[in-house]
């Protein structure tokens, strides 16, 4: 990005650490820092910093606790991201925010960023909300809609399948929910490009549509395959939720994707000075 100054927010997160790579100069913040939820606060931070670009990388993930703990999660995710909107607006900053394939109701197989979205739990609904926050606030903004993350520095389902593949004989994931693993590493570098684009909603994901079992099975060998009724969760998961992306460039299968978060995996567990060489 040159001199453009950038500013991170929820730098820690594991998206947030890949955008840190990407983006080696940029402001990082973390819910620490700036609690998201307090619009002075935020927008007084943002004035102080004067970024020409902010990358929200914050939100409250936890799809199962945002059906206990709605408020937290409207706040968090819908009205945080407004507050951070003003702010660019007030400042003149470029506003690049993450959203989710959850904002749809799995009625249709594949969604265009033009499709109405539709969400059936509240994740998803709190995160709708801060798109219409955003939209409602400012107009240099990019929304990008993203899918089911996993990257380094973070939970996420290949170190989750990874785990139980250790601990069980057979490990049962669902095969009938469908969408587009997205590496962050991927997402992060993409992040620069989409920020040179026009305003407006992208849909970014590795290419490739699986069910959380056919992912599984690229990850572990010992995956059954079994239906969401055998395991039921408070919040409702849409069946299908593979985003299209209709306005850039496509990213790399998440077949490959996989493959490199892998060999970084295991680069990294090699290393000197990592516990399985004599480290702490």
């Amino acid at each position: 990005m040159g001199t453009v100054k950038t500013l991170i927010l929820g730098s820690c997160g594991m998206l947030g650490q890949a955008l840190c790579k990407v983006f080696p100069e940029a402001v990082r913040l973390t819910h620490r820092d700036l609690e998201l939820t307090d619009r002075q606060k935020v927008i007084a931070s943002v004035k102080k910093i004067k970024p020409d670009v902010v990358i929200n990388a914050a939100a409250y993930t936890d799809v199962e606790a945002c059906e206990e703990k709605r408020g937290l999660a409207f706040r968090v995710n819908g009205h945080g991201p407004g507050y951070i909107a003003e702010a660019c607006a007030g400042t003149g900053a470029i506003l690049v925010h993450f959203s989710t394939d959850y904002v749809f109701d799995g009625s249709k197989k594949e969604y265009v960023e033009s499709d109405p979205p539709n969400p059936i739990n509240v994740y998803g609904q709190s995160k709708l909300l801060g798109e219409s926050k955003i939209a409602g606030n400012m107009k240099n903004y990019r929304i990008i809609r993203t899918s089911w993350l996993f990257g380094p520095g973070g939970k996420n389902f290949v170190e989750t399948m990874l785990q139980l593949s250790e601990k069980m004989d057979v490990v049962k994931v669902v095969n009938d929910q469908f969408g587009k693993p997205t590496f962050t590493s991927d997402l992060a570098r993409k992040t620069g490009e989409i920020i040179g684009l026009k305003p407006g909603i992208y849909h970014i994901t590795n290419e490739g549509v699986c069910s959380w079992y056919e992912f599984a099975s690229s990850i572990i060998g010992n995956a059954f395959p079994c239906t969401s009724e055998e395991f039921p969760k408070n919040a409702k998961r849409p069946e299908y939720s593979a985003l299209l992306n209709t306005k850039t460039g496509p990213m790399n299968h998440w077949k490959e994707a996989l493959k490199e978060y892998l060999r970084e995996r295991q680069n990294v567990d090699k290393a000197p000075g990592s516990p399985e060489n004599g480290g702490t």
